[in-house]
């Protein structure tokens, strides 16, 4: 069956025939039969090599051996209890090994679960309403934080939700990424200001990274007003380093939520942070959080498999992917620069995005500025070429272990092609 008859099949049970609103590209989608290390393959066997990534969950390749093995151990034993297990418990104590900001932690379900509590966190831990957020970033599909958020909702042009409704998002402040001055500015203004919640590395509206000392101006200024600092590493955590993008950049909030790379796949997320405010957790404390579904031993033997290979292999693997972004996107700036088109490469760690633009790329609005037209072509073209990234400007190109040099080359010429496409 093609693709275009399977679209058109979903269209008729599934609205807009997908599950999620980035899955989404015209003409339709393709469907996923299965995947294996860098690959997946369509259910018309055309092969994709796959820079999606899982949006960045995949930073050990599909189907990474340890994790199945791992998985399949657990599957002969019970797939859900709702009944504490000792596996939490390593779980919980691994990521505080990796992540020194966090005391304590509770594992959820996914990272808009996580964001969701840890802003609840804030808010019961201050006894304050509302919530600054930096304008692009994306902390999930809720109504505190979809108010011009990256992601699907700026692909879609979608800048406050209908349905969410006024009364929360007005306890929502927005301000300008990479700009400490507005923060500062906001907080002045606002008294009643429960946390903060930043991507220290925006992951949500293409790449954008942190300016200089623009996260260390953060904290400080959270920390001399006394307001919880939320990083959402839900992207970054252990993509970045095995301690995040915290590590990378030396900062200490005070909440932290994870997801994606935590399980390399699986659905699993976490939030932690200082015992005091994590304490406040029901049913020791009043802030009430709860799902079936949340340390489930499926995904907790995934996630504490993913992070004793990351810190078993973490010597190569992120120096390795290091070197594969500089040279490769190296090689893509020489490309575009020789054919003359206007254009802007963001990168860091295992990530990059290319915008068809002339100006740097800073904050939510000079990367809507950027082409999306071209970016579009772009996409189209890699396509048919057998690379698959994900369909918007405004996510993240991703490598991970599985991809290898000669991955990497036949990329490079998909890309070559793709940019002629673009300049014609």
């Amino acid at each position: 069956m093609t693709n275009s008859k399977l679209f058109s099949d979903s269209k008729k049970v599934i609205p807009s025939g997908v599950n999620s609103p980035v899955r989404y590209f015209e003409p339709y989608p393709f469907f996923t039969k299965k995947s294996d290390g860098a690959y997946i393959w369509d259910e018309n066997n055309k092969k994709y090599i796959d820079f999606c990534n899982g949006y960045g969950a995949l930073l050990l390749g599909h189907r990474r051996k340890e994790i199945i093995q791992a998985v399949s151990k657990q599957l002969a034993k019970g797939t859900l209890y709702c009944t504490p297990t000792k596996l939490e418990t390593e779980l919980s104590k691994l990521i505080i090994k990796n992540f020194s900001s966090i005391d304590k932690v509770r594992l959820m379900n996914t990272g808009g679960e996580a964001t969701m509590t840890a802003i609840r966190l804030a808010r019961g831990f201050t006894k304050k309403k509302k919530i600054i957020k930096f304008e692009g970033c994306y902390h999930g599909a809720h109504d505190s934080v979809l108010v011009k958020a990256g992601s699907g909702s700026a692909h879609q042009g979608i800048s406050v939700s209908d349905g969410g409704l006024d009364e929360v998002s007005k306890n929502t402040l927005v301000v300008q990424y990479n700009n400490s001055e507005d923060l500062e500015q906001t907080i002045r203004k606002n008294k009643d200001v429960a946390g903060v919640i930043i991507e220290p590395i925006l992951a949500n509206m293409g790449l954008i990274l942190p300016e200089n000392n623009f996260l260390a101006d953060v904290r400080k200024i959270t920390q001399e007003n006394n307001i919880p600092l939320i990083f959402d590493e839900v992207v970054t955590g252990f993509r970045v380093s095995t301690g995040g993008a915290q590590k990378h950049f030396g900062i200490k909030p005070d909440i932290t939520t994870l997801a994606k790379a935590l399980s390399n796949g699986f659905t699993i997320s976490a939030v932690g942070g200082r015992k005091e405010i994590m304490d406040l957790l029901s049913p020791g404390g009043k802030v009430y959080q709860a799902s079936t579904f949340a340390g489930n031993p499926i995904s907790v033997s995934a996630a504490i498999s993913s992070i004793k290979t990351l810190n078993k292999i973490k010597n190569k693997l992120y120096s390795k992917l290091e070197k594969y972004n500089l040279r490769f996107t190296r090689a893509l700036d020489d490309m575009a620069t020789d054919m003359k088109i206007p254009h802007q490469i963001n990168s860091a760690a295992s990530m990059f995005q290319i915008f068809f633009t002339n100006k740097p790329v800073v904050d939510y609005q000079t990367s809507m500025n950027a082409n999306a037209k071209r970016f579009k072509k772009m996409f189209s073209s890699l396509l048919k070429n057998g690379i698959f990234i994900a369909p918007s400007q405004f996510e993240v190109v991703f490598f991970s272990d599985a991809h290898t040099q000669n991955d990497l080359n036949k990329t490079l010429d998909a890309y070559e092609t793709a940019l002629k496409s673009v300049k014609n």
